[in-house]
């Protein structure tokens, strides 16, 4: 098996500065090489800031470096689909954030590319890779709860509580900003890992702040993409699930998953509003019984935590990532996985907009 370093672009300075540089940095089997901004005086500071080798603000510049094995792409949304296509086209290995693209059409003309050029696209459902999700995944497969009756999940935080906070693509619908885009892209990955497949949905958007002032004159501009996003899903063995995301929610609980069943119930949960990763707990009872704290095998734990709790689950995505790339081992989360959340989201547009019911089709 090949061990060199594999050299990788980082896409995105925002949260590839907080995220995706130190996690490809700390692991040992991938190097960044090269950095991405539009702007190049920026992108030559941040690559000097960081000791990168090479800086461009193309992407056609990036994927031309001889160094540079595979992309990592961070950026908005919107940006996602032509970004990912031209380090795709290029032959190179793709780790891509959520949400996918901004439609099922498009993730899903990713994946196809990506099968055609062999090469690895992975997509960043961290959840998956934490500790306390990891474990209850486990108990869920081992049957802890029996069957299911009925999921619950919460995420309700304040990032974006403040009307004060400036206008930027986040506001706009258009450009896959909200709730749904942010937190909902992962709420539909995880409740197919954990749960099953969705037979279909009811959705209701809300745009709670309708206007942000603009940052560069302080006038206010109009805001349509969503705050609070609320569904109701059914499971294909018939398991209702509803879910309430909101990020206007001044001290609102955190992120919350209840699973109650036959059995007995878990519960997963993270009050800390500042760090999305850190301080998971897990609750279990049989039925009858009070909830008490689930322990966390020591082999599921991270080696090394971060200031940022985001770090530790990205490397053991990325570690996925590198497996996959150096032994041709299938990957999971692939874009298959981001095609699947992108459809759930197509569809929570269309039934907001409909107000009914939609059914999910078959996604590949």
């Amino acid at each position: 098996m090949n061990q060199s370093p594999i050299g990788v672009a980082v896409v995105g300075t925002g949260f590839g500065q907080k995220v995706h540089i130190p996690g490809l940095q700390a692991h040992h089997r991938t190097e960044v090489v090269a950095v991405y901004h539009r702007d190049i005086e920026k992108a030559n500071s941040i690559a000097s800031a960081h000791n990168i080798p090479y800086s461009a603000d193309t992407l056609t510049d990036i994927v031309s470096i001889p160094e540079v094995a595979a992309v990592s792409i961070c950026t908005p949304p919107f940006l996602h689909y032509e970004m990912a296509k031209i380090a795709l086209e290029a032959g190179k290995h793709l780790l891509l954030e959520k949400p996918t693209t901004l439609s099922a059409k498009e993730a899903n003309s990713l994946y196809h590319l990506a099968q055609a050029k062999g090469v690895v696209a992975a997509m960043d459902f961290e959840f998956r890779f934490v500790p306390a999700w990891q474990r209850f995944g486990e108990m869920l497969t081992e049957g802890y709860v029996g069957n299911k009756r009925l999921v619950k999940i919460e995420c309700l935080v304040a990032s974006r509580a403040d009307g004060s906070r400036p206008w930027n693509w986040y506001a706009q619908k258009e450009k896959g900003g909200g709730m749904l885009g942010a937190m909902g892209s992962h709420v539909f990955d995880y409740i197919r890992w954990l749960f099953g497949d969705i037979q279909r949905l009811s959705a209701r958007l809300i745009t709670g702040i309708p206007h942000r002032p603009d940052p560069n004159d302080g006038k206010l501009k109009p805001v349509d993409a969503d705050d609070t996003c609320l569904l109701m899903l059914e499971l294909a063995d018939g398991t209702p699930v509803q879910v309430c995301l909101s990020s206007v929610s001044y001290q609102g609980k955190g992120h919350w998953v209840e699973v109650y069943g036959d059995r007995g119930t878990m519960v997963l949960g993270n009050s800390n509003l500042k760090d999305y990763v850190h301080g998971f707990q897990l609750l279990a009872a049989p039925a009858g019984e009070s909830l008490q704290e689930v322990e966390i095998p020591q082999g599921l734990e991270f080696p090394q935590t971060y200031s940022d709790g985001r770090i530790a689950p990205f490397i053991r995505v990325v570690d996925a990532w590198v497996e996959s790339i150096s032994r041709g081992v299938p990957i999971t989360p692939s874009l298959r996985e981001g095609v699947y959340s992108q459809l759930l989201m197509d569809l929570t547009h269309q039934s907001h907009a409909t107000n009914s019911w939609v059914v999910v089709p078959e996604f590949l």
